[in-house]
């Protein structure tokens, strides 16, 4: 599972020109479910953003989490994020979950946020959309669940 967490002043996406979710203050999360993927994917990533202290305090520009700062999370699903583009010029997206598979698990991702704390506004699954964000910083974070690789620490290197 992937995702691209974007602190936003403000975000809304639009399907066939109305607009089905927005939010003021808080993240843009583009979420690829990969296959293989699971609740407890779903339910730790939503853990993982929930937590994420990326807001300003009075100390620090990035210090608080966005429950802290009463924050809302629109969340896009996108299966694009799980393109392979290793091999030539047109991507891949046999890494991208079932659609039904996908759809129980963006469901599941955006329940988990929201009984984090987090108001969740969604997107319409499978439907062509019209984004729009004003990227606030800009921000941008990106998760892959469960994480992948070893963060640049190795035994070699002393950690």
């Amino acid at each position: 599972m992937k995702a691209v967490v974007q602190r936003v002043s403000r975000a809304e996406v639009r399907v066939e020109g109305a607009r089905v979710g927005a939010v003021g203050r808080g993240y843009l999360v583009l979420l690829g479910v990969e296959a293989g993927d699971g609740e407890s994917d779903a339910r730790a990533l939503a853990a993982r953003i929930a937590k994420l202290r990326v807001f300003p305090s009075e100390r620090r520009p990035i210090d608080r989490s966005i429950v802290e700062v009463g924050g809302g999370a629109l969340v896009i699903s996108q299966f694009t994020l799980c393109a392979d583009t290793s091999n030539g010029n047109r991507p891949s997206f046999l890494a991208a979950a079932p659609p039904a598979d996908a759809e129980r698990l963006y469901g599941l991702f955006c329940d988990a946020l929201a009984a984090a704390g987090v108001p969740v506004e969604r997107g319409r699954f499978g439907a062509m959309m019209e984004v729009e964000l004003v990227n606030d910083g800009p921000v941008t974070i990106v998760y892959a669940e469960p994480p992948r690789g070893d963060g640049g620490v190795s035994e070699q290197s002393g950690g």
